[in-house]
C-alpha cells in the first residue's frame, strides 16, 4: 500500500535535484533550475520539473531553499509585491528622476532590464527559510503532515544528519494516486 511506504521510497535524491552555493547570483541559480526544470537536453519544457532550488552553504549543508514566487519577486519587486512596495518603487523611481539618474530610474529599466539587473542578487539575501524537513525512514503520513503544517512543497530529506534528497508535494499526490488505481 502506497501510503505506508516510507519518505526514503519517494524522494528525489540530491544528486537529480537543483543545488546553488548561498553566495552565486540569481542568475546561477535561475539557470540550475531552469536546466532541471525544463528537460534542456531532451528539448522539451513540461510542468513535471523542479519548481524550488536547495540553497548549500561552502560546507554543502542546507541552509535555504528558493521557489519560483520568490525569484519573480526579487527580479520584478514591485509587480510581485503589495501596494507598499509599489508605493517604494515609484518613491525610488520619482527620487531618481529628481536627481537626473535616468540610467538607475526603475520605471525606465521595463521587463528585461529589470531582470537583468536584479538578476545578480546574491541568493542568500533572498533565499527562504528552511520551515521542516523529514527523516528518510519516516511514514509519508509524516511528511504529509509536515508539509501542510507549514504550508510547503518541497521537504530536505536527511539521513543520519546528512541530507540525501528531497521529498516533493508531487511526490506524495503521485502515491496517492497510486492508490486510486489499484
Amino acid at each position: 500500500m502506497p501510503l505506508t511506504r516510507k519518505v526514503s521510497d519517494l524522494l528525489v535524491p540530491l544528486k537529480d535535484y537543483a543545488v546553488v552555493n548561498e553566495n552565486s547570483p540569481l542568475s546561477e541559480a535561475i539557470l540550475s533550475l531552469r536546466k532541471l526544470y525544463c528537460q534542456i537536453e531532451t528539448g522539451k519544457c513540461t510542468e513535471a520539473g523542479h519548481r524550488n532550488i536547495l540553497v548549500l552553504d561552502s560546507n554543502r549543508h542546507l541552509v535555504g531553499i528558493l521557489d519560483f514566487r520568490t525569484i519573480l519577486k526579487t527580479l520584478i519587486p514591485e509587480i510581485a509585491g503589495g501596494l507598499s512596495e509599489r508605493v517604494q518603487a515609484i518613491e525610488v523611481s520619482v527620487a531618481f528622476a529628481e536627481e537626473g539618474s535616468p540610467e538607475v530610474d526603475e520605471s525606465r529599466l521595463g521587463f528585461r532590464g529589470r531582470v537583468i539587473k536584479n538578476s545578480g542578487t546574491p541568493v542568500k539575501q533572498i533565499m527562504l527559510k528552511i520551515r521542516g524537513v523529514v527523516e528518510a525512514q519516516d511514514d509519508l503520513l509524516t511528511a504529509l503532515r509536515i508539509l501542510y503544517t507549514n504550508k510547503i512543497s518541497v521537504l530536505p530529506v536527511h539521513d543520519k544528519g546528512n541530507l540525501i534528497g528531497v521529498l516533493r508535494e508531487s511526490d506524495l499526490f503521485l502515491a496517492v494516486a497510486d492508490i486510486i488505481i489499484e
